[in-house]
C-alpha cells in the first residue's frame, strides 16, 4: 500500500512539474537616459522567474540591490535616493502570457504578456508587453521590453537632475527558463 501511494505521488509530482520552467539567472535591464548626458542604465543578472506552461502564468522577482551600473556613485544614488532598496528590497512581476499554448511554439514567435509590476511600494498593471518566445528542448527563452514611468512608482526626480534623468524607463528582459 505504501509503495503504491509513493508511486502515485511520484507520478503526480512528475506530471505537475512538467509544466514548470524556471530560471534564477534571468537578465533584467533598465535605461532612463536622456540624450547628451551620461547613460543611466543598469543590469541585474540574477532574476528569478517561473512559467507555468499549463496555463501561461508567469512570475519574476529581482532583488533591487542586484542592479549594477557602470558608475558606482550612480548605483549608490539609485539604491539610497530613488529605489530606496533597503526599504523596498524586491521588484516583482506577476502575470500571464496571453493566449499561450506550449504546443504552438515551433520556432521563435511573438507573444503578449500582461500583469502587475510591483516596485518601490507601488503596483501597476502593465499590458501589451511585446515579447518573443522560443522553445528548444527543455529550455524556453523569453525576451521582451516595455516602458514605465518612474513617477508611476512614486520615484521623485530632484530638479537638479531632472534634465539628466528620464521619467520614462525602458525595461528589457532576457530569460532562459529550464524545465523544472
Amino acid at each position: 500500500m505504501k509503495k503504491t501511494l509513493l508511486i502515485i505521488l511520484l507520478i503526480s509530482f512528475q506530471s505537475f512539474s512538467q509544466g514548470k520552467f524556471l530560471t534564477k539567472t534571468g537578465i533584467l535591464n533598465f535605461e532612463a537616459s536622456v540624450p547628451s548626458f551620461e547613460e543611466v542604465a543598469a543590469t541585474n543578472n540574477s532574476v528569478t522567474a517561473i512559467l507555468n506552461t499549463e496555463n501561461g502564468e508567469f512570475a519574476a522577482l529581482a532583488l533591487v540591490k542586484g542592479f549594477r551600473f557602470q558608475n558606482a556613485l550612480m548605483e549608490e544614488h539609485f539604491n539610497e535616493n530613488y529605489a530606496e532598496s533597503s526599504k523596498f528590497p524586491k521588484a516583482t512581476f506577476k502575470g500571464n502570457l496571453v493566449d499561450f499554448s506550449l504546443s504552438e511554439i515551433e520556432t521563435e514567435m511573438q507573444i503578449k504578456i500582461e500583469g502587475e509590476l510591483s516596485f518601490h511600494g507601488e503596483t501597476k498593471k502593465i499590458e501589451n508587453i511585446s515579447a518573443t518566445i522560443q522553445k528548444k528542448g527543455s529550455t524556453i527563452t523569453l525576451k521582451g521590453n516595455f516602458k514605465v514611468l518612474a513617477s508611476d512608482f512614486n520615484i521623485k526626480i530632484p530638479k537638479i537632475v531632472k534634465n539628466k534623468l528620464s521619467n520614462e524607463v525602458l525595461v528589457s528582459f532576457d530569460l532562459k527558463l529550464i524545465q523544472n
